[in-house]
């Protein structure tokens, strides 16, 4: 299925769900608020200053569906899915969100956290060139320079996309820059492309240069691994799991509702950060996260429902490219226990 036509079937499937959770009266679940009304203070840090991506969250506050279970609902700003992972296994942040390629990664390395369920669950990587570049397909890669930034899971994996599209890696140049040098090279002719998230950078780039861009997706040469999602600490998963479910209840239906609503969820991040992108990088930043919110597996199911299946897929992929040692089980870094309820 093509992204176009996969966005359109997660747009009906979002609204089929957020009519089921309004008729039922939420997420199905019947104590996610207090008799009194009260919510609990949480706080959320993101993987990154605020993008498209976020809208959910700044409309689920705006909307009132995380105080509908219950929760007071902070969000911060992060500064990379590393750090964000670090914060919530140390405990200075109650949930995060990050790519599960650095979640599974720092658990290895003995941070107490686990995912409580990923979102993102068709990877958004691509290598990401100017449409009228010349290079419309993979083979056109060989003898050109991309642009990456060593050690994260787009560019660690990226000898994998080059065998499945049937290029050898080594007729590719790779050029190690940061995050705003990645774009900054491209937008200058120093590279020919960069890898990154397509839904993200992309966006920003088309945006700043006035240029249309062209996505060659890792998915669309059958290479997925699942992206961002929502983190917990290991004690708040055994010692506080009403809370994470109603954290994740809330995401989902958020999700739903912002699915349903694109310009609306974009207008809700409206002056909640300065260093936001423009209003309409925004809003293409979350249509274009919509057609990453399922794979086949969990194609019509609620946002965050998580197969077991995706589960070791990406494991494995993560294993094959370097990222993990050896490939554990998923209840080593996912708590499948901790899912939106009643609508599966």
């Amino acid at each position: 299925m093509s992204l176009n036509r996969r966005a359109v079937a997660i747009a009906a499937a979002a609204t089929a769900t957020l009519l089921t959770l309004t008729a039922c009266g939420g997420s199905g679940s019947e104590n996610t608020t207090a008799a009194d009304g009260s919510t609990q203070p949480a706080t959320l840090m993101l993987n990154w200053y605020p993008y498209g991506e976020h809208a959910p969250f700044y409309y689920g506050v705006e909307k009132g569906i995380f105080a509908e279970h219950g929760i007071n609902l902070k969000i911060d700003a992060g500064q990379g899915s590393t750090k964000t992972v670090q914060a919530v296994g140390s405990q200075q942040v109650d949930f995060g969100w990050a790519d599960t390629p650095a979640v599974l990664s720092n658990i290895d390395k003995g941070v107490k956290v686990k995912s409580a369920g990923v979102f993102l669950q068709t990877t958004p990587s691509a290598v990401q060139v100017f449409a009228d570049s010349g290079i419309n397909t993979p083979k056109d890669l060989v003898g050109k320079t991309i642009a990456v930034s060593a050690g994260d899971a787009p560019t660690t994996t990226f000898p994998i996309y080059l065998e499945k599209v049937g290029v050898p890696a080594d007729q590719v140049k790779q050029q190690s820059l940061d995050a705003a040098g990645k774009m900054s090279a491209l937008m200058s002719g120093r590279v020919d492309g960069l890898i990154g998230f397509a839904h993200d950078q992309g966006p920003t780039i088309a945006n700043k240069s006035g240029r249309e861009m062209r996505y060659l997706r890792y998915s669309d040469a059958g290479l997925n691994f699942y992206s961002n999602g929502l983190i917990a600490n290991t004690e708040t998963l055994s010692d506080n799991t009403e809370l994470a479910q109603q954290m994740v209840e809330a995401t989902s239906e958020a999700f739903a509702a912002a699915v349903a609503d694109p310009e609306g969820a974009v207008d809700a991040m409206a002056g909640k950060d300065p260093q936001m992108p423009p209003r309409e990088v925004l809003l293409e930043q979350w249509r274009q996260t919509i057609p990453l919110l399922s794979t086949p597996a969990t194609a019509g199911k609620a946002p965050g429902v998580n197969s077991e299946a995706d589960w070791k897929s990406t494991i494995a992929t993560l294993n094959e490219a370097g990222l993990l040692e050896t490939a554990k089980e998923p209840s080593e870094y996912w708590e499948s226990s901790i899912s939106p309820r009643g609508n599966e």
